[in-house]
């Protein structure tokens, strides 16, 4: 059992919310690595590389990750994805796996952008292993190239995706890009909620009450 001073899922989800809010949303005239401009940023690792933040990162996205296995019957063996944005997303998710005392715990890798190039020169680093069943994870989802990225290195190397979890979806295609190749997409938040948006998108983050 997790700390009696670890707040529900509704109160986690508020925490990391406000906390996300206040260190990871700039506004002003930014570059995004798709080369696009934007009025406003999301660097989630202000949030996710937090040690409070990183926490509720956990708890939250582990939630979300057993609520859709759980709900497609999918058997789990490990979350990861591209460095670096997922790399203290699925270390989180890991850790509340192993505190919540689950008879196999999450197991954590992470995908490099280039193989290395000495030693066993793999491209996926840590607790991966062909047939495993994995939940390929992202902070930001925007063009969704960089979870692309990750899911080709899975596939390739022998992993079964069973689906993608992102922290957050900035609503700009990423998301419905992975989906067309068959992967189901669940977000824990929405551009819309992190800039107070108004909720006028069709699909709301996965998991999120009105």
């Amino acid at each position: 059992m997790l700390s009696p001073l670890v707040p529900s899922s509704e109160e986690a989800k508020a925490e990391l919310l406000a906390l996300l809010k206040k260190k990871s949303v700039f506004h002003g005239d930014f570059t995004l690595s798709s080369g696009a401009r934007s009025s406003y940023y999301i660097d989630c690792r202000l949030t996710t590389l937090d040690p409070k933040g990183a926490w509720l990162v956990g708890q939250v996205m582990h939630e979300l990750i057993h609520r859709e296995a759980t709900a497609k019957g999918a058997r789990l063996d490990a979350v990861g994805g591209l460095t670096m944005g997922a790399d203290p997303v699925a270390l989180a998710v890991g850790m509340v796996s192993h505190c919540l005392n689950e008879p196999t715990p999450l197991q954590v890798f992470t995908v490099r952008k280039t193989p290395k190039a000495h030693g066993q020169a793999k491209l996926i680093e840590g607790n991966f292993k062909r047939g495993d069943a994995v939940v390929v994870l992202d902070d930001v989802i925007t063009k969704g190239e960089s979870t692309l990225k990750a899911i080709e290195a899975v596939t390739q190397e022998g992993g079964k995706i069973a689906f993608v979890a992102v922290l957050v979806d900035r609503q700009e295609g990423g998301r419905e890009k992975i989906e067309a190749l068959g992967y189901s997409v669940v977000s824990a938040f929405s551009r819309g909620e992190l800039l107070g948006e108004p909720a006028t998108s069709p699909r709301p983050a996965d998991g999120v009450t009105a």
